[in-house]
This record gives C-alpha cells, structure tokens and sequence, in this order.
C-alpha cells in the first residue's frame, strides 16, 4: 500500500468538483421526494467525484442523504435533476436495457443484506451476473477470487448453510468475479459482528491495493472508513467536507461535531 504523504493534511475539507475522468461522480445532483410542503431534499445540489483504483466512503448521519447518492450513482436510483456519471458515461443518457447492461458488466454491488439467490450454490451466486450475459467470465480470475475470500470448501453450499461472514464473502467475491469497473458497496459489515467485518474490509482494502479494484462504500462506522483513502462526508443533502488517508480517531474526532 502507498504510503500517506506527509505533506496531505487529514483535516476536512471541501473537495473538487467531479471530472469525466473520475470512476463515477455527480453534478448537482439534486432528488427531491414528495411534493409541496411535504417536500424533500434527499440531495440538494451535490458534486463530487471518485478517484479510479482507490477505496472511497460517504458518510454522514441519518437521513443525510448518503444512501441516496450512492444509489443514484451505482444506477439503482435516478435524480430529480443534475448528472451522476460512471467513467465517460452519463447514466442519464441510458434507456433502461442499456443502464441495466452497464450494471451487469460495469458495476458490482455490496449490500448490508447480502443480497444472495437462497436457491443458487455459493459458487452460482458469485456467477451470476455473468451467466445472466451468457458468459463463463474469466475462470483463472475467477478462481483467484474464490481464493482470496476463502471459500474454496463452500462453493456447493447454498446460503443458509453460510454464517454471515461466508455469505458476505461471496457477495465481496460475486462483486469481483467479472471485473467490473467500479464496486459501490452499502454498509457492507452492518450485519457482522467485529471480527469478521474486519476480514471483509480487509478483502476490500487489498481488492484496491493489490487487483486496483475501486470502490465507493456507505459507511456509519468510523473503523470501516478508516479502511478507505478518502472519505466524502454529507450532510442534509449536501457535500460539507472530505478526509484522506483517515485514521479512526481522527472520524470520531470528526463525528463528534454532528447534531
């Protein structure tokens, strides 16, 4: 892993504006809910971008909109107004079939839950997304994967004869087996208990480190965005500051100014 450079500052501060050579980002992205008085604001004019090859978290508090941004980012979700981008490509510009193929081949996703086919084998869920495609995907990848998780003696085993952390592992492991471009990752240890949350952060850290993967992660946790290069925070909507090469003390240091 690089070494931090002595002369970055780890203080919060505001950050650039997103470029087309970013992994992902947005453009004043702004999401409304509701109408009227009942109006609101889950974004309200963010801009912000993803650096290619690093580990990246959002976080922010409860309702802040952290969630939302990362859903629009990955695709799941669209924006009121304003651009998200994944690479060279404005998701806005997609018909659906083709933004559902760019999350197939382009992106990979964590959830807190999972996420798994109960019916499919350890081996068929990390899989699927490229036999969704009609693919086989690159088995010497594939296998080196399997590999790295550890789950070389799981593979026929279905979902619920995984622990939780054998079941993330694969959700990690489906994320890589195709390679995509850009892995978003929501709270991806909210359901593991220390240890093994620590295993799969650990993964994640090395899947930048060592495949230059990258990867976008919603956190609340100041131990898992203390894994990431940089942190975004959000706030009401909005983008109020950044951190990088974050040690944890320095975020709870810096969640302690949240209300």
């Amino acid at each position: 892993m690089e070494l931090p450079d002595p002369s970055v500052s780890h203080d919060v501060r505001v950050p650039a504006a997103a470029t087309a050579v970013a992994a992902a980002g947005a453009i004043d992205a702004r999401k409304t809910y509701g109408i009227g008085d009942a109006q609101v604001h889950a974004l309200d004019g963010v801009t912000v971008s993803f650096e290619t090859g690093k580990f990246s978290a959002i976080m922010g508090p409860s309702g802040s909109g952290k969630s939302t941004l990362l859903h629009c980012l990955a695709g799941l979700d669209t924006l009121t107004s304003g651009a998200t981008f994944i690479g060279d490509t404005y998701l806005a510009t997609l018909d659906d079939k083709k933004i559902t193929e760019l999350r197939r081949t382009k992106v990979g996703f964590i959830f807190q839950a999972f996420n798994l086919i109960p019916t499919l084998t350890a081996e068929e869920n990390i899989r699927l997304p490229m036999m969704l495609g009609g693919e086989s995907g690159d088995k010497q990848w594939i296998d080196h994967v399997i590999d790295t998780v550890g789950l070389g003696d799981r593979l026929k085993h279905r979902p619920s004869e995984l622990s939780g952390g054998q079941q993330q592992r694969v959700a990690v492991a489906r994320a890589l087996a195709s390679r995509p471009q850009i892995i978003f990752a929501d709270e991806p240890t909210g359901n593991l208990d220390s240890v093994t949350g620590s295993e799969i952060l650990t993964f994640m850290r090395s899947a930048v480190n060592d495949f230059g993967q990258t990867i976008v992660m919603v956190t609340h946790d100041p131990v898992a965005a203390s894994y990431a290069d940089r942190i975004v925070f959000v706030g009401d909507g909005q983008v109020n500051g950044e951190m990088v090469e974050p040690t944890t003390d320095q975020v709870i240091d810096h969640l302690k100014h949240w209300d």
